[in-house]
């Protein structure tokens, strides 16, 4: 369902909403590490998410990667789609290029409400959501 860099960014991300601030901000080979992500390639998307202003960074000595409070506001649909883009989540669980409603494939009408049910839930859940969630002890941070 997530690619591989969606689930990078997810991860890193939510490392940022419970780890940073405007005051604390985190170099890449510090979320590297814990989120289990080759440096280089966290740092492409980590780049990527900043210039769509999901995450913010700063250059220098006392520079890193940080959320604002106002990107905290971020719902976990706009990282998936930052980084796959729309298509690749609401696509064919079999990668059918002509799979929908009225050519449904063999598997579209066993999974399609529940996937239109956690997209809209991916739509309505922020960053700050999921930061409360890991803080009161009811979900781990997924590293």
């Amino acid at each position: 369902m997530f690619s591989n860099s969606t689930k990078y960014a997810i991860k890193a991300v939510l490392y940022l909403a419970v780890h940073s601030s405007e005051e604390q901000k985190i170099m890449i080979k510090d979320i590297a590490e814990p989120i289990n992500v080759p440096k280089h390639y966290i740092a492409k998307i980590l780049q990527a998410l900043s210039k769509k202003d999901i995450i913010s960074s700063t250059k220098g000595p006392k520079g890193g990667f940080y959320l604002t409070s106002d990107q905290l506001q971020t719902k976990v649909m706009q990282i998936i789609e930052a980084v796959d883009g729309e298509e690749r989540f609401n696509s064919c669980l079999l990668s059918l290029e002509k799979c929908n409603s009225d050519n449904p494939c063999s598997l579209h009408h066993l999974v399609f409400d529940e996937k239109n049910k956690i997209n809209e839930r991916l739509k309505m859940t922020t960053l700050k959501d999921l930061r409360q969630h890991i803080m009161r002890g009811e979900s781990i941070l997924p590293l």
